[in-house]
């Protein structure tokens, strides 16, 4: 598991999303007979309800003190007999509420945004331009051809040396041989893979060239509705899950000429590395979890299964997985992506990014999955501008020297400072204040316990595999009790958060730090801005090491430009694991 340079609580919470430990035992599921059509609403939990109306153990004033602890208050004997009246009809409307159906595709009424009126985001757009540089012939060698980059598989599509067809096909037999030994894949969408790839060939060949993701095979995380293929969300209670639509994401990259090849694992309901049939595993040492929870993804991109691969993140299941696995991922701006048609795991934090080789290949794949949906409340209407050939020298990026001291970082991620100076890049130092930035916490928890709560009601969350104290449905059970005051109170943090932040970034670029350092993970999940992670160098036991960028609000061109130039720099990214 990796390790977090914070407190016990954040360092707890930031396994909640990216945790990759391996359960001991699997837990018995239910039967099924086979694929089910995911019903448009969850069942009524009205029956499930232990506590109705005269059921149940009475409430007392002794109740009360008791419960009082778990809000971390105490009242008087005289205000707890004035509490005591009343309180029962706050149990009742809480029982009512529940026997009303919640599709985890609702979202709340209250939607956040990330934009402070004081922030000025560029809203002009600009086409994407791409890299210059010649990829040079096709490689002979079909391992070759899997590990090239999407820059260089689009010009050898794009020149007509190679087909969507047979790089689908070098995919595919690499997701057969390699990916059951990395335990990343779920479903194989062979039928419509083949599809796609033949309509990208044909359209290619009569010069209908959709651009540079056009018939590129790609892997979609588990949690991405596929219309007639199974989306399970990698949890038991969700395996047979068969949807009627395709994901928002998953419409655009086939707009864009994209193959789908495989439906790919992921920690159950987005946490972790363990799913309903195994852990995932990391490609450099097939005995440790790829961590997660995009552990399919990042796995099967580093391993060369897929050309590309989308992952989500509500707090480090991009980061994490990349860093694991030495892949490149591309956290967006919180809205900048819809979500419509992904698993909800947490409204106000859940973000869809590429995970990807190179830094311009996460670049080409954002300008394809960016924009608004009309059934994702809180996506954003604002450009994607890219630029492969910008200079970076003098841009300003911010950083903290105690988050490169002692064992919150290593050798590796200290060199990367002396790479930027090298790259022109200037490095600017800044403190953040020390807040109590664990109370966010409670605004991920609380979410993914509302998301999840039919599990919790049924008892259906002892189908989960992974079954330890930190595990969800512990998480789900456990967060019952936290009071909606602290909900509310942590979302007015949040916002002094946000305003903090914004304040930082008025005379930087961006911020550069050890992944998990300086609680930025935990901070800028919640206030929206977006992260870059790519492979700085290898450990001793021969594993990658990664490094994080954190950028503007909705400025991940920028973020991407000096990504790249760090990368060009470390020269690292191009290394493959030996796969027994």
């Amino acid at each position: 598991m990796t390790t977090n340079q914070t407190s016990p609580a954040t360092r707890r919470g930031f396994l909640l999303s990216c945790g990759a430990v391996a359960a001991s035992a699997a837990w018995p599921g239910r039967a099924s007979s086979g694929p089910q059509e995911e019903p448009a609403e969850p069942r009524d939990l009205s029956d499930m309800i232990p506590h109705a109306e005269g059921t149940g153990p009475p409430i007392t004033l002794a109740t009360l003190a008791e419960a009082e602890k778990l809000a971390a208050v105490e009242f008087t004997e005289a205000e707890r007999a004035v509490i005591l009246k009343g309180i029962k009809d706050d149990v009742a409307r809480y029982q009512g509420r529940r026997s009303q159906a919640l599709a985890n595709r609702l979202a709340p009424a209250t939607v956040f945004d990330p934009r402070l009126p004081s922030v000025q985001i560029d809203a002009d757009s600009r086409p994407i331009v791409r890299s210059l540089i010649d990829p040079g012939p096709l490689p002979t060698d079909d391992q070759d051809i899997a590990y090239a980059p999407v820059t260089s598989l689009s010009r050898w599509i794009e020149r007509g040396e190679l087909s969507s067809l047979r790089l689908m096909k070098i995919y595919l037999n690499r997701l057969k041989q390699i990916g059951p030994k990395l335990q990343c894949t779920i479903t194989l969408t062979l039928e419509r893979a083949l599809s796609q790839a033949r309509r990208a060939d044909q359209e290619i060949a009569e010069g209908r060239y959709r651009g540079p993701l056009h018939g590129i095979p790609w892997g979609a995380k588990d949690l991405f509705d596929t219309a007639g293929i199974k989306t399970t969300w990698g949890a038991n209670p969700y395996k047979d899950r068969l949807p009627k639509t395709d994901a928002a994401v998953v419409r655009r990259l086939d707009d864009a000429g994209a193959v789908l090849v495989a439906k790919l694992t992921l920690g159950a309901l987005a946490y972790g590395d363990i799913w309903f049939d195994g852990r995932t595993n990391n490609p450099w040492k097939l005995d440790q979890g790829s961590s997660g929870s995009s552990a399919g993804p990042a796995a099967a991109t580093t391993a060369g299964l897929v050309g590309f691969s989308l992952g989500t993140e509500t707090l480090g299941s991009i980061v994490s997985p990349c860093m694991r696995c030495g892949a490149t991922g591309l956290r967006p701006t919180f809205g900048r992506v819809a979500r419509t048609g992904a698993m909800a795991l947490c409204w106000s934090l859940d973000k869809i990014g590429p995970i990807c080789r190179t830094v311009e290949d996460c670049a080409l794949v954002l300008s394809a999955i960016n924009g608004p949906d009309a059934d994702d409340p809180a996506s954003i209407a604002i450009p994607f501008n890219f630029d492969a050939t910008q200079a970076v020298k003098g841009m300003r990026v911010g950083y903290s020297p105690k988050w490169f001291q002692g064992d919150a970082a290593t050798d590796l991620d200290r060199r990367v400072l002396e790479v930027a100076r090298s790259a022109g890049l200037q490095l600017i130092e800044i403190e953040l204040p020390d807040w109590p930035y664990d109370a966010l916490m409670t605004i991920l928890l609380v979410e993914a316990a509302a998301c999840f709560e039919e599990l919790t009601l049924s008892n259906r969350d002892d189908e989960l595999v992974w079954q330890e104290p930190e595990a969800w449905p512990n998480t789900f059970r456990q967060t019952r009790f936290v009071p909606a005051i602290e909900y509310v109170q942590a979302q007015r943090f949040r916002r002094s958060v946000m305003e903090m932040m914004a304040e930082k970034f008025t005379d930087i670029d961006a911020m550069i730090s050890p992944s998990f350092a300086g609680s930025l993970l935990l901070i800028t999940n919640n206030t929206g801005h977006p992260s870059l992670t790519l492979r700085c160098g290898f450990k001793a036991n021969g594993t990658p090491h990664g490094i994080t960028l954190w950028g503007r609000l909705f400025d991940e061109g920028t973020l991407c430009s000096i990504g790249m130039a760090l990368e060009r720099q470390l020269d690292v990214w191009h290394k493959r694991p030996k796969i027994a």
